[in-house]
């Protein structure tokens, strides 16, 4: 079979299992479907046949696609976003970095966060600082932060909580006056800007993900972006064993290790945290389609901001951060203290009726069971965190959330609501 008629095949094959339009009488929302089709699948088929796998110039290349894409000076692919915040974390902690965070170290997080946002703290023996969200942009407080700041602080980590950014401004006004690090997790806000600038690209160092359920895939996969070229050095060398192979200027290395092969040269501890060349070329066609992602599900929010607003009596909204345009990873509502119903039975109802749903995050991270065998720092109760944990949900807001769909969603809410008035 020639290449034409091997990727008309692929074609008919997908057309079989693509996500298919809503059907009402059928009605099924699932929380996240395909962000790929054949299109995807052919790159990754072809990098199969060729058997061009492992990380090379694909990766090079969407890692150099993604820095101009978001103007940030230099991007380090991984094979998660978790990845992407180990790697982050140990470059910043690593004994050649310039001005590094050190064991005992303070890094304030919000309670309001996923787990590998902490873990690698925990990993280089740095201490997390956990504060509360606020309310309304389930974001860090910035109140909370400034309480938090001790003796030992040396960063702050946000997190765009779906796809909303932080108050960008304010952090950076934070961390200059205090002498912190901003480090920037932005895995669920992929495309989000404050002021017109990407999330990611105001701290030391930003990290995104590329999971299947994210605005776009590569299955799994990530990236670490970041202006700082020697940084960039020790995190290519850290991804990959500590070798210097994929390292941009590895010259000095050579010049000191002569005697050494030189790509078996190893100048730094490492990982094994690769990407692979059908995951980037899987990337380098999705980072084409994001923009018309996140017009979707903008649309999507703007119409339920407004159709569920005389809701308000039982459910609270997220409100974007001023100045910022968000991604809307989901559209995350709470449950109002008060209410004639429950969070959870609330999520029964909807994904009886085929619409699935899912708590916010990992909820208050301080309040799980494996952050409490190790050090860390809590700030105050966290009340707006465990309310959030309590009371929260999103349904799916994605590219295939279709009028219908969100019709639905919006007819299957109201008519519960009512049913508990």
């Amino acid at each position: 079979m020639d290449n034409s008629s091997l990727k008309k095949a692929v074609s008919a094959a997908w057309k079989k299992t693509a996500p298919k339009p809503f059907d009402p009488r059928k009605p099924v929302v699932k929380l996240h479907e395909a962000t790929y089709d054949d299109e995807e699948i052919w790159e990754v088929l072809q990098c199969l046949l060729k058997t061009e796998v492992t990380m090379g110039p694909k990766v090079k290349k969407f890692e150099q696609e993604f820095a101009k894409r978001f103007k940030h000076g230099h991007a380090v692919m991984v094979n998660s976003g978790s990845s992407a915040n180990l790697l982050a974390i140990a470059g910043i902690a690593n004994e050649v970095t310039e001005n590094r965070l050190k064991p005992g170290d303070e890094v304030i997080v919000p309670a309001l966060c996923w787990s590998t946002t902490v873990w690698p703290l925990l990993q280089h023996q740095l201490v997390p600082v956990i504060v509360d969200p606020d309310p309304r942009t389930l974001n860090i407080d910035l109140n909370e932060v400034a309480k938090a700041i001790g003796p030992k602080t040396r960063a702050i980590m946000p997190v765009p909580i779906y796809g909303n950014p932080c108050d960008m401004d304010a952090l950076v006004d934070i961390a200059k006056k205090n002498n912190l690090q901003l480090i920037e997790d932005s895995c669920e806000s992929l495309g989000a800007t404050y002021k017109g600038r990407h999330v990611g690209s105001f701290g030391r160092v930003g990290t995104f993900s590329f999971y299947y359920s994210h605005h776009i895939t590569t299955l799994e996969g990530g990236m670490v972006v970041t202006d700082d070229f020697e940084l960039a050095e020790t995190m290519r060398a850290l991804r990959a064993h500590g070798w210097t192979r994929e390292m941009d200027k590895p010259k000095k290395h050579l010049d000191a290790n002569p005697e050494i092969f030189p790509k078996f040269l190893f100048v730094n501890i490492g990982y094994n945290l690769r990407a692979t060349e059908p995951q980037a070329a899987m990337g380098s066609r999705q980072l084409r389609k994001l923009d018309r992602f996140i017009k979707v599900r903008a649309d999507n929010a703007k119409h339920w901001l407004k159709v569920l607003a005389p809701l308000s009596d039982v459910f609270d909204f997220v409100s974007v951060t001023p100045n910022a345009a968000s991604s809307w990873f989901g559209f995350p509502m709470r449950v109002k203290p008060g209410a004639p119903f429950s969070q959870r039975e609330l999520i029964e109802h909807l994904q009886s009726k085929g619409i699935e749903m899912r708590p916010l995050n990992a909820g208050n991270i301080a309040v799980q069971p494996a952050i409490k065998r190790y050090p860390h720092r809590v700030v105050g109760e966290l009340p707006n965190a465990n309310s959030i944990m309590k009371n929260g949900f999103t349904f799916g807001n994605h590219q295939h959330v279709s009028p219908e769909a969100r019709d639905y969603i919006t007819k299957t809410l109201k008519a519960f609501v009512e049913s508990k008035r």
